[in-house]
C-alpha cells in the first residue's frame, strides 16, 4: 500500500484556527485512508487549555467509534505534540503520528517531556516528523509576527 500524506488537512484545520485567532495548529485522525476525525485549536473559544487540535481529533474520533482507543489510526498534526497531547495519543492508542513543525518550547515528542520514550507512557507509536513542516511552521511564524505587530 502506498503511502498517502493527510497533512493537508491538518493544515486546512491550522489555517482556520488561524483565522478564528487561535494558535494555528490542526490535526486529523486517520483510518485505512479515510479521515475520522479533524480539528483545530480552539482554546480561546472554548475558554479550554485542552483543546488543543490534537486532544479535539482524538475526542471527536473517539466519539465516532465509540470507543476510547483509536488502535490502527493515525494521527496528523501541523505541530510536535506538546506533553498533554502526547499523554492522550498514548492513552488513545494511536498507531502512528506524523507531525510538522518542531517544537523546541512545548513539544513533548522529540523535545522537552519526551513522553514515548518514558517506562510510564502507555502506549509507544510510530513517530514521523517534519511532514510539511516547512508550511505547518510558515503559519505559526506568521501568526505570532501578526500579533507581535499589533
Amino acid at each position: 500500500m502506498e503511502f498517502r500524506s493527510f497533512m493537508d488537512v491538518a493544515l486546512a484545520e491550522a489555517r482556520a484556527a488561524g483565522a478564528r485567532g487561535e494558535v494555528p495548529v490542526g490535526a486529523a485522525v486517520v483510518r485505512d485512508g479515510v479521515v475520522v476525525a479533524r480539528a483545530g485549536n480552539r482554546t480561546r473559544e472554548l475558554s479550554d487549555p485542552t483543546a488543543h487540535a490534537e486532544v479535539l481529533a482524538i475526542r471527536a474520533a473517539c466519539a465516532v467509534l465509540g470507543s476510547e482507543r483509536l488502535v490502527g489510526h493515525d494521527l496528523y498534526v501541523t505541530l510536535e505534540p506538546c506533553a498533554m497531547c502526547a499523554a492522550a495519543i498514548a492513552a488513545a492508542r494511536i498507531g502512528r503520528v506524523y507531525y510538522g513543525a518542531s517544537d523546541a518550547k512545548s513539544g513533548g515528542v522529540a523535545q522537552g517531556a519526551r513522553v514515548f520514550s518514558h517506562p510510564q507512557s502507555h502506549h509507544v507509536p510510530e513517530v514521523y516528523d517534519g511532514i510539511a513542516a516547512a508550511e505547518a511552521e510558515a503559519l505559526l511564524v506568521a501568526f505570532f509576527a501578526a500579533r507581535r505587530s499589533e
